[in-house]
């Protein structure tokens, strides 16, 4: 009976992937980043993005707010889409509820990825960043979910944004695809 429950048990667990391939092009980068996500850090940020890839919503997502030596955010699936109005880039979301935080020790440092969100510790949703330079002032108030492992060579190319609070003015980069792998 008890061999039953835990077959039961593992095969009711969710199934989380190892990481992400993002396709980026535009006016600054062209190529793709490898993230590492970290299921043992942030479950359930990982599986929830990892959902949202695995369903093609971060397709042509543009990089909507950059900031020189900070970081590079995108994700915004609601108003960030390539080829529409961007301009509420960075207010939006996806359909899924928002998150619980998992904030963790591990530090913001070169080539995090972390998940943007509001005022409310409990609001991420869709948009994550990804940190040219170490910025621990964010330790323990952003959820860590991943770290670049190939491609920084694309995030330092991507096109930094000029406007107000680092809003990229004109045509951003974008996320043509982004894939999860194992």
């Amino acid at each position: 009976m008890y061999k039953l429950a835990a077959v039961f048990s593992f095969l009711a667990a969710p199934v989380f992937a190892t990481g992400l391939q993002i396709e980026v092009a535009g006016e600054g980068a062209n190529g793709v980043i490898t993230v590492d996500l970290l299921e043992d850090v942030a479950p359930n940020h990982v599986a929830h993005i990892a959902a949202l890839a695995a369903d093609g919503i971060y397709d042509n997502v543009v990089f909507h707010r950059v900031i020189d030596g900070f970081m590079a955010q995108t994700g915004d699936v609601q108003y960030g889409k390539a080829g529409g109005d961007t301009s509420r880039a960075g207010m939006g979301g996806s359909d899924k509820p928002d998150l619980k935080a998992e904030f963790s020790e591990v530090p913001y440092d070169r080539g995090i990825v972390g998940m943007a969100r509001s005022s409310n510790p409990d609001s991420a949703n869709s948009q994550f960043f990804i940190m040219f330079a170490p910025g621990h002032f964010l330790n323990g108030k952003y959820t860590v979910v991943g770290k670049v492992t190939d491609g920084m060579d694309v995030v330092d190319a991507i096109k930094l944004g000029l406007g107000p609070n680092g809003a990229v003015i004109g045509a951003p980069d974008v996320m043509r695809r982004v894939t999860v792998i194992d």
